[in-house]
């Protein structure tokens, strides 16, 4: 009997506060194209890159509007990798640790053409260079990060459809009751308003 194939996995990591469809799109998309087993959607416990800009939402309810919302969306999982490990997020603890879960697997790191320019910043980033795929997920007609500056990468490009969504304008729109049908997946919508997330308090 021939031996299975190394799963294919794609890691796309954010704050997801909260989540919404275009990470889903991101996902879904990047999976096709790339023919992945399985897309993480890897939920940061502490974002280490936001956390002095204002409040994140505690990691367990974003975890649980990730996990709402990919239910229905075959293929892409939320992973609660770095929460479980806790302190600081870091994506070269959180492959590393995925390497040790799946040996042989080939691991595909997903980011946005938007924070491409900044890999340099991320800790201890030369530390997976060469170990995993670069996959940049870039919108219609839009210039990625010149690829002088991923050199040494194993780069692919996936081009998804260009969806402008604010999780700052999402975020307002919970707390004054606005719609966010059809920008958040409608089970992340219910358990959003069950817990009363981005309400602010008077």
């Amino acid at each position: 009997m021939p031996e299975a194939p190394p799963p294919r996995i794609g890691i796309l990591g954010g704050t997801f506060d909260p989540v919404h469809v275009g990470h889903l799109v991101a996902a879904v998309n990047v999976r096709y194209e790339m023919a992945l087993d399985r897309v993480l959607l890897v939920v940061a416990n502490e974002p280490w890159q936001k956390l002095e800009a204002r409040p994140v939402t505690p990691a367990l309810d974003r975890l649980a509007l990730v996990e709402a919302a990919v239910s229905s969306c075959p293929g892409v999982e939320a992973s609660a990798i770095e929460i479980d490990r806790g302190g600081p997020s870091y994506t070269a603890d959180t492959v590393e640790e995925l390497e040790g879960r799946h040996p042989g697997a080939e691991l595909y790191l997903v980011i946005g053409a938007d924070v491409a320019g900044t890999l340099d910043t991320w800790e201890r980033i030369d530390e997976l260079r060469g170990r995993l795929h670069l996959v940049v997920v870039n919108r219609p007609g839009a210039v990625i990060v010149d690829p002088t500056q991923l050199k040494g990468w194993d780069l692919s490009v996936v081009e998804i459809p260009d969806l402008e969504i604010s999780s700052t304008d999402l975020r307002d729109r919970a707390a004054t009751g606005r719609p966010l049908d059809f920008l958040v997946p409608v089970e992340a919508i219910r358990l959003l308003r069950e817990r009363s997330l981005y309400v602010v308090e008077e």
